[in-house]
């Protein structure tokens, strides 16, 4: 271990975590990550067994004397999202990390941590070789591509997995977490013809936006870049015809998007009246997020430009930046503070003559998920565009009666002193699946404290992290008695 976190507890899960730190482990390059823990699993004379799609399942012996007690699936996923500041020279795609300490945060510099959910793997791996935790056989259970639609979980095969006592470690908030939202995405894709162009090219660019999860931060107030870049366009427009060449914005389906950018020309070449008129839209944006967004630039340069949409295109184009909607849709019936249903348009980009929107709504109602769905069918039909509609998963519902939950809940009075908090997240978590694909399998999950998972700045709580690994080694001792 590095001298940075060589005196912090616990130490087994910090080990482990700065080396899946080390590793490049974006969604669908997990194959590094997938060696390390296979490597782990081999040194401790573990078995393990990896599926086709890449998830990788250890067996872990019981303790002596809990060979009768029930499987415990210990789940977490191998995948991160990788977000970095353009000034940084760190790249979490390739590696390239600088892990930081403070005041009681592990954070990486200029790039997302990969907390989410590097931190659950690692302790997972921790329970499984350290002496002083005591459980049954443990199944656990690493999987790929969860942050691209929960990919990996949705290829699993069900044979590898045994237990139906399961806790998911992909938790970012103390107490107990027992439903998700569940999810579907959009995908609005507009064709243009290509005109050659003949005016100054212009390359729009907006940067500076925090970023975040598009649901655990969808009430955050955060600007979604895209939308921005939409509401400065139609602006420009208003005062400078314009076509658009280009439109790009947002890495990842389910982070709301720090920049965006658009490539365009103008038809009477007065770059100084689209020059204000972009300005004072992105004033007025500043204005309307106050001390939300205190980083938010916008850029307008000079570019090449080969060939543009037409006219009618480009107005589709921008009227479909503007007009998808993103935010919160709805609160819970009986709480206004809980989002229950929103949607984020987290990316758009530009293949050949096809411009793609890409949206991901999230909600604890099927119902309310096809509803905002038929709304951006329509827009899109409005529009010209073509909308495909993938049904990414359903809400995990909370089964209060369950045996785990009772048991977690005996498990956190006696460690605490108080009764946990049970929560249900707007973000999506691999519960929702696991429980179709193994019947009759309970699940709770759990986890540290994380901060800005998704963007850079993300950051996980020392204390925090140490709570979950006493809560973890207790409560595996209490399942297996």
């Amino acid at each position: 271990m590095t001298a940075l976190l060589q005196d912090v507890e616990p130490q087994l899960v910090w080990q482990h975590f700065l080396e899946l730190t080390r590793l490049p482990r974006p969604s669908k390059q997990e194959q590094a990550a997938r060696a390390y823990v296979l490597g782990r699993a081999e040194a401790r004379g573990f078995g393990s067994t990896v599926d086709e799609a890449g998830n990788v399942v250890v067996q872990v012996p019981a303790s002596d004397g809990r060979e009768l007690a029930p499987t415990i699936v210990l789940q977490s996923h191998l995948d991160m999202v990788c977000e970095r500041d353009p000034s940084s020279p760190n790249d979490r795609r390739e590696g390239r990390i600088e892990v930081v300490l403070e005041n009681g945060w592990v954070a990486a510099d200029g790039t997302t941590l990969g907390a989410d959910d590097g931190i659950g793997a690692a302790a997972a791996l921790a329970a499984a070789q350290d002496q002083h935790v005591t459980h049954g056989l443990l199944e656990l259970l690493f999987t790929v591509s969860e942050e691209q639609g929960l990919e990996g979980v949705k290829a699993l095969d069900p044979a590898l997995v045994t237990g139906r006592l399961l806790v998911n470690l992909d938790g970012d908030e103390e107490g107990i977490t027992v439903g998700c939202a569940g999810s579907v995405q959009t995908f609005v894709r507009r064709r243009f013809e290509h005109q050659v162009a003949q005016e100054p090219g212009l390359e729009v660019r907006l940067s500076g936006a925090r970023g975040g999860h598009s649901g655990g931060d969808i009430a955050s107030g955060r600007v979604n870049a895209n939308k921005a870049l939409g509401l400065v366009l139609a602006s420009a427009i208003e005062r400078v015809p314009f076509r658009v060449a280009r439109l790009e914005g947002g890495v990842s389906r389910n982070a709301i998007p720090r920049e965006a950018r658009a490539v365009v020309t103008l038809l009477d070449h007065d770059l100084d009246t689209f020059r204000a008129a972009a300005l004072a839209e992105l004033e007025a944006l500043r204005e309307d997020l106050g001390a939300v967004e205190p980083d938010l630039v916008l850029a307008v340069e000079s570019c090449d430009v080969r060939s543009t949409a037409g006219d009618e295109a480009t107005a589709a184009l921008v009227d479909l930046l503007v007009t998808i909607p993103t935010g919160v849709v709805a609160a819970a019936p009986d709480r206004p503070d809980v989002v229950e249903t929103s949607t984020s348009l987290n990316v758009v980009q530009t293949e050949g003559d096809i411009v793609t929107f890409a949206s991901m709504t999230r909600s604890a109602s099927a119902a309310a998920l096809d509803e905002v769905a038929a709304d951006i069918r329509r827009i899109a039909s409005d529009a010209g565009a073509e909308m495909e509609l993938v049904r990414s998963y359903p809400p995990w519902e909370p089964d209060l009666e369950a045996h785990l939950l009772g048991v977690a809940r005996r498990t956190w009075r006696r460690l605490f002193g108080s009764d946990p908090e049970l929560t249900t997240v707007h973000g999506g978590l691999e519960c929702a699946i696991l429980g179709e694909k193994l019947p009759g399998i309970e699940m709770i999950s759990i986890g540290p404290e994380i901060e800005g998972p998704h963007a850079p700045g993300e950051r996980v709580s020392v204390v925090s992290t140490q709570t979950l690994y006493r809560l973890l080694g207790a409560l595996l001792d209490d399942l297996s008695r």
